[in-house]
């Protein structure tokens, strides 16, 4: 939900401004990453202005999951560590675009693509990602697919992913992580 224009009037230096970039993520959870966002709802600032930024942390071997952002394009840049980043292009083709990145390198997710990191060195790594959005939205593919309330059924499931039951059941059980702050 995009929030409402603020009579520039009434615009103060904070609505410009946010420091929660400026400390690490907590990276100890299940993916070993965390995403701290820079976006409308921290910097009412940015309303109608298109863009958008976040700060990445990841742990050694630690995964930014599989995602997608249905409002915009993401531009990733690598601050600190080695990442191997993939997207994956549209039905039918379904092409694995990847490559592994390192300090300074910066590597673009197209809009509404699934796409994800991986840290695959053995010290911490960082990076900032930046949208063509002020709310560009994230969809974390497991966690919608095998976390949704309520659930979706066991038998579309296996059959959707073409499994045993036991499977499905079993992804519907594990606690799905939110690598997101908010």
């Amino acid at each position: 939900m995009e929030k409402s224009s603020k009579d520039p009037k009434l615009a103060t230096p904070n609505d410009f401004f946010f420091s929660g970039l400026r400390l690490p993520g907590n990276t100890s959870n299940k993916v070993g990453s965390t995403v701290t966002p820079a976006n409308v709802a921290q910097i009412p600032g940015l309303n109608t202005l298109g863009v958008s930024l976040a700060r990445v942390d990841y742990a050694p071997y630690g995964l930014n999951p599989p995602h997608i952002h249905p409002r915009a394009t993401e531009i990733l840049t690598v601050l600190e560590g080695t990442l191997y980043v993939v997207f994956v292009t549209l039905n039918p083709e379904n092409h694995l675009i990847w490559k592994v990145l390192y300090k300074g390198d910066v590597y673009v997710f197209p809009q509404g693509l699934i796409h994800f990191q991986l840290n695959v060195g053995t010290t911490k790594a960082v990076a900032i990602a930046a949208w063509s959005s002020q709310n560009p939205g994230v969809i974390t593919i497991a966690k919608a697919v095998f976390g949704s309330k309520p659930a979706i059924s066991t038998d579309i499931l296996t059959k959707a992913f073409q499994v045993d039951k036991n499977v499905g059941q079993y992804l519907q059980s594990q606690f799905w992580t939110d690598n997101h702050t908010y």
